[in-house]
């Protein structure tokens, strides 16, 4: 298989993003409302061993992404895993990891409308929550219609100050730690091991700890998609696939590790204020509140503004496959498919309107099908790799980036995948989740099947650049 450019991978789209903006997007893809919020739950359902579910599941994405770099980088293609998964397992698999991420996306896209709305309504009480929803979905849904550079320069602003909080809350922290903070006489170690000792709840609840931080780090394959309307983006993808260890290392274990030192993790205010806020707080940082409530806004926002950008990508790669609506592979004169951006904002803005008809009800109902995805779609990815490699050895066609230790580290990775899912149908805390995503999944496979099963192979090599890889495929 050719080395083919992002031009070449999809024809249609404008390849505006600058080496610049994509290294930005790429550094922050997995910094999101998760990390300066969210994982206060994880704490306090695990307790300190949450380093060891980090770490876990920063492991996976490591290996995940080295996987999904080996494809990306052979064939930029705005469809990713989606299109990867089409070539090297079915188009029935495309079809079903496709939409199934798109389903993701799009319903990340009113939640996160939501919790910025909340925050402008607590500032401005005098303006409805709902209209600041609808002014922010609409906000960020003009970036997207315009060029992809102005979504790339926009995303770049937001990546940036997600990148400077985290990086000054790690210097902060390490000064308490180290007992050099001088607003607050909080210092050491010693919380990793009291109120229970590090494993208070039992080995059983790093897996749990697991299943909550996953969803932290989902966000890091969007850079395959990103690179693929950039200037080189296999050299992007390469570059970036072999950094992503420290920025786990710096934003998610180092930042976790100072809050688990600095606050008690059964502390009841934890998870009600926030973990960057509280932490902040107990040291007695000034306008702690306001300035994590405006850091949360711009992280809000950068993911919100990711995810209409990838769900409309995505969109776009499945009108080209013929496995979604054909006006979805419409692009304006600059590049932007316009019909994929607005299917996906009327499905945001339709989750948006559930909410606040129903709260609590529908659309809470819709969210819990999205609980493992990022799971299934990881181990798409790995099956995909495993697979591609195989038809690419026997094409005599080595990859130019290469998966570390393959396949054991692949099993690895699948074993690991399957020891969490396997938890989460067990566990009755996760099994609701479970059972509405495997649901979901199952209705979008039976219609994957629908659609598929008419088409010939000649149909199917048409859609796709890699002629020789797809009619392999479709005989495996």
């Amino acid at each position: 298989m050719k080395n083919l450019k992002a031009s070449e991978a999809s024809p249609s789209l404008g390849g505006g993003l600058s080496n610049r903006q994509v290294t930005m997007i790429s550094i922050a893809g997995i910094i999101g409302a998760g990390l300066f919020i969210g994982s206060a739950n994880a704490i306090a359902v695990t307790g300190p061993a949450i380093l060891i579910s980090y770490a876990i599941a920063g492991l996976l994405v490591l290996l995940v992404m080295r996987m999904l770099g080996e494809m990306a980088v052979a064939q930029p293609d705005s469809g990713s895993f989606s299109t990867y998964a089409a070539r090297a397992i079915g188009p029935w698999a495309g079809f079903t990891i496709g939409w199934l991420y798109w389903w993701f996306w799009v319903l990340v896209i009113p939640v996160e409308a939501i919790a910025g709305a909340d925050i402008l309504h607590a500032w401005f009480p005098s303006v409805p929550p709902w209209a600041y929803a609808v002014g922010i979905m609409m906000l960020l849904t003009l970036t997207n219609l315009c060029h992809v550079r102005h979504f790339g320069e926009f995303e770049f602003w937001l990546s940036l100050v997600k990148v400077l909080a985290i990086i000054a809350f790690i210097v902060i922290g390490t000064l308490a730690v180290i007992g050099f903070w001088p607003l607050a006489d909080i210092s050491g170690a010693a919380r990793l091991f009291s109120h229970g000792g590090f494993l208070p709840n039992g080995p059983g609840a790093v897996l749990g700890g697991v299943l909550v931080t996953i969803f932290s780090f989902f966000g890091a394959e969007i850079l395959s998609i990103a690179a693929a309307e950039s200037q080189e983006p296999a050299k992007q993808i390469r570059r970036s696939t072999n950094l992503i260890i420290y920025r786990i290392a710096l934003f998610y274990l180092l930042s976790i590790f100072l809050v688990v030192c600095l606050v008690n993790w059964d502390d009841p205010q934890l998870p009600r204020q926030g973990t960057f806020q509280y932490v902040l707080s107990m040291l007695n940082v000034p306008g702690a509140k306001r300035i994590m409530d405006f850091v949360v806004l711009i992280a809000v926002s950068s993911c919100m503004n990711s995810a209409l950008y990838t769900a409309s990508r995505m969109f776009y790669a499945l009108a080209c496959r013929g496995d979604a609506p054909a006006a979805g592979k419409r692009v304006s004169r600059h590049g932007t498919p316009r019909i994929a951006v607005l299917a996906s904002t009327l499905a945001g803005f339709l989750g948006c309107l559930a909410n606040y008809l129903f709260p609590g009800k529908v659309f809470g109902f819709l969210l819990s099908s999205t609980g493992a995805v990022a799971l299934l779609v990881y181990l798409v990815i790995a099956i995909s790799q495993l697979r591609m490699r195989g038809i690419l050895e026997r094409q005599g066609q080595p990859p130019q980036f290469k998966m570390w230790l393959f396949p054991w580290l692949n099993w690895l990775c699948i074993g690991i995948i399957g020891t969490v899912l396997g938890y989460m149908a067990c566990a009755p805390l996760y099994r609701y989740e479970a059972l509405m995503t495997g649901a979901v999944a199952l209705i979008v496979f039976l219609l994957s099947l629908m659609v598929t099963r008419h088409r010939n192979v000649a149909s199917v090599t048409r859609l796709t650049p890699a002629r020789e890889m797809d009619i392999e495929a479709t005989r495996l």
